[in-house]
């Protein structure tokens, strides 16, 4: 009787334990009410129509599919917008922590507006930057045309053009990311480390930028998807020329008007599968940065 009272009691407590561990308690309550909302929120936005775009793409079989993307114009749109939206993430990563440090360490003159125009890209319509930047780096624009008659340089309806642009919009990405780490790192950490002996180099490379790199990855992620999918800004400066300056965007819209529904469904899939693995890399290299930093 001993020993069934004791094993009765054993599970309760391993239950009360377990109980207690997936509920624990919270200042504010609600916990399964808002995580339902949450979850039945990202699925009707983000989920569901993924899923109709796999299922729409699945329709046209393996085979199909393996067609309809591992075309020679489907495969050159694929490295002119991955490729070129990594040149451009590249860009924002060293020229926006850059902007992010003179912003958070030092003060002048229209420190505010320059703050201010970081935001531009995010509240500019696409069309209106896309034609801005075209008017600028055409050959007869302010800039392209010194660069073609001096240099023989041409900007616009070339890969550089797309560089360019994608540079421009993903530009408050890296600064918005980066600024709030460079803020609230602690100056002490850096005054001890002159105190030691350090150099001024040495204090930024073993000190600061460690501290600030998982945000700067963060950055560059951000600003790489937002170039994978940019379409406005792009089409005007790009020049369109299928194999060498079309975009994958832009031959999915095609599709569209060709009312080749599926084939531009597996377009977008594929986009979207490796849009995943490549930011699903970044996330976990970020995640190994953030624990190295931490120990």
């Amino acid at each position: 009787m001993v020993a069934a009272s004791s094993s009765d009691t054993a599970f309760p407590r391993a239950g009360g334990a377990v109980t207690s561990i997936l509920k624990k308690p919270s200042v504010i309550p609600g916990f399964g009410l808002t995580l339902g909302f949450t979850l039945t929120y990202l699925g009707l936005i983000v989920l569901l129509p993924l899923a109709a775009l796999v299922v729409k793409a699945g329709g046209l079989g393996w085979f199909g599919f393996w067609n309809a993307v591992f075309t020679p114009r489907v495969w050159a749109a694929f490295q002119v917008s991955f490729g070129l939206s990594l040149v451009g993430a590249a860009i924002n990563a060293v020229f926006g922590f850059v902007v992010a440090w003179v912003l958070v360490r030092y003060s002048f003159p229209g420190k505010r507006l320059v703050d201010a125009l970081v935001d531009l890209p995010f509240a500019l319509p696409t069309a209106v930057a896309g034609i801005a930047l075209s008017a600028l780096y055409a050959p007869n624009g302010w800039v392209g045309k010194p660069l073609n008659e001096l240099f023989g340089f041409k900007v616009a309806f070339t890969p550089i053009g797309i560089a360019i642009a994608l540079t421009f919009v993903g530009l408050p990405f890296v600064v918005r990311t980066v600024q709030p780490i460079l803020q609230d790192l602690p100056p002490e950490e850096e005054e001890a480390a002159v105190s030691l002996g350090a150099t001024r180099g040495q204090t930024f490379w073993r000190v600061v930028f460690p501290a600030v790199l998982p945000a700067l990855v963060t950055g560059f992620a951000l600003s790489f998807a937002r170039g994978v999918g940019e379409y406005g800004s792009v089409i005007f400066i790009a020049g369109n020329m299928p194999g060498l300056t079309e975009i994958l965007p832009l031959l999915i819209v095609i599709k569209l008007e060709q009312y080749d529904y599926a084939g531009a469904a597996a377009v977008g899939t594929a986009m979207l599968l490796v849009s995943f693995v490549m930011l699903l890399i970044l996330n976990i290299l970020q995640h190994w940065m953030r624990s190295r930093h931490a120990r």
